[in-house]
């Protein structure tokens, strides 16, 4: 068995390089280059997202503020009321919601003179893990409560509960959609830099991977 193991070694690792497709290992400039593009990219599409759906919310608030009193249906004056108030509501908290990506930036590139790779790394693994948890079940439900409460009132306090549905279903369609918009750039770059170690023995093999996901394809990427 000893004998056979220089031979196991070399195959393992013959198979290994294939599934990586001869695919050189990523330099630190390169790395530095995707995570600095990225954290720019984001923090562009982070304030285009943060003043685009205040201005949504905003003009939502100023229809709403003039169908309040002005509409001659009264159960449109009542709708508009509780769009007024939740508008306010959306319009406050994505006015202060910036996106992390803003402040990062300037702090990789803090981080890029020093050359401190290791700590960009954390960084981004932050900026990533943020826009993980700005996509979670839990940044819903604000907005769960508040289209809630507002249906509630439509439905029931105007005995009107199919507006009331409607009120609420289409609340939470536009904050879905507030959510899904937000950057994922961040979490795009780190993908492709995920440092690993395959070990055989005495024989080793620093390699990095990134996952592949497509609608007719599900694989791994593999840089060595």
């Amino acid at each position: 068995m000893p004998a056979l193991r220089p031979l196991l070694v070399a195959v393992s690792l013959t198979l290994f390089a294939s599934a990586a497709q001869g695919q050189p290992r990523a330099t630190q400039a390169e790395e530095w280059q995707a995570y600095s593009e990225a954290l720019n990219r984001g923090a562009t599409q982070g304030e285009i997202w943060r003043y685009g759906w205040s201005g949504v919310y905003a003009v939502g608030l100023g229809i709403n503020i003039h169908e309040a009193s002005e509409a001659e249906d009264s159960d449109d004056r009542f709708d508009a009321r509780v769009g007024t108030v939740k508008s306010a509501l959306a319009l406050g908290g994505t006015l202060l919601d910036a996106q992390p990506h803003v402040s990062a930036r300037y702090e990789l590139a803090d981080l890029r003179d020093a050359g401190d790779l290791r700590e960009a790394r954390e960084l981004m693994q932050q900026v990533a893990a943020e826009e993980r948890e700005r996509r979670a079940w839990q940044a819903r439900l604000d907005s769960l409560i508040v289209n809630t409460l507002g249906g509630l009132a439509i439905g029931l306090g105007d005995d009107r509960p199919g507006d009331g549905a409607l009120n609420f279903a289409t609340g939470m369609l536009v904050s879905e959609l507030q959510i899904r918009t937000q950057p994922t750039q961040a979490g795009s770059a780190l993908n492709r830099f995920q440092p690993a170690r395959l070990s055989l023995g005495d024989v080793s093999l620093d390699y990095q991977y990134a996952w592949i996901m497509t609608p007719n394809r599900v694989g791994i990427d593999i840089h060595y």
